[in-house]
């Protein structure tokens, strides 16, 4: 177990891997540990980082941190701590969420941003966040399959505070001025079959950032990066290495859409 000292507090991460730095930022369910899979498959080429939100795994769980602002100011701080100077952020949820908000104030540190199943604003997160009890929210977006031991292991360390903390914030903010204006390329996931936070809708894109692209992962739910680890990782992969988005041609692990 790696950690560093954050106002006092343990804030839990790990590192796998040499090369360009990424980090991945878990959702409201889980914790570090779901990225296992894909720092496992990037660690050849990279330096991959994966950490614990406040209220999250082994990170320190204190109410007065549990604002998206205190969350981006942690990633800022983790990074300085670490010397990292610049990373690719992969952020699920409530981690696409904080890396979005970290990249439109820290845009020099931001190399290219990959959201999955990541709300622009709080109508687009379905009721059942608020009213769900932590097992039940599992149940609900994981169930049994890929990935859920990882997931459920630990789900007693999460503060359901902090998930509730989050929803308010987020049902107060619309991110689409700020990836309006984001400089790193970025991508926008979301599973085919997400129930729990829909998509932007078609005629978002219109107009916008010419650096921002949004993608339908087939057959994914809010997971995509368990339901299907081989195509999420060779997505991932290629998103890395992209000199134009618009450019990346279809794989056999994964069936591109793309705005």
């Amino acid at each position: 177990m790696s950690a560093i000292v954050v106002y006092d507090e343990v804030v839990h991460y790990e590192v796998l891997g040499r090369g360009p730095g990424i980090l991945f930022i878990h959702g409201w369910v889980g914790s570090w540990r779901y990225w296992i899979p894909a720092m496992q498959a990037l660690s050849a080429r990279y330096r991959t980082y994966a950490i614990d939100l406040w209220g999250f795994g082994d990170t320190g769980k204190q109410p007065a941190y549990y604002s998206l602002d205190s969350q981006v100011e942690l990633i800022a701080r983790f990074m300085d701590q670490l010397g990292v100077a610049k990373v690719a952020l992969v952020g699920h949820g409530l981690g696409g969420a904080v890396a979005i908000r970290f990249a439109a104030r820290h845009p020099d540190l931001v190399a290219r941003l990959m959201t999955i199943g990541t709300p622009l604003n709080g109508a687009a997160i379905n009721s059942r966040f608020t009213t769900a009890t932590i097992p039940a929210l599992i149940d609900w977006l994981v169930g049994k399959g890929p990935g859920s031991d990882e997931i459920t292991a630990e789900a007693n360390k999460i503060d359901p505070a902090v998930i509730q903390a989050s929803l308010l914030y987020l049902s107060e903010i619309d991110f689409a001025a700020e990836l309006g204006q984001t400089a790193a390329p970025t991508l926008m996931v979301h599973g085919e079959k997400d129930t729990a936070v829909s998509p932007p809708p078609e005629t978002w894109l219109n107009g916008a950032n010419p650096n921002l692209h949004t993608m339908a992962f087939e057959e994914g739910k809010h997971f995509p990066m368990l339901d299907n680890p081989p195509k999420f990782n060779r997505l991932l992969a290629d998103f890395l290495e992209a000199t134009d988005l618009t450019s990346l041609q279809l794989k056999e692990e994964w069936k591109r859409r793309m705005r």
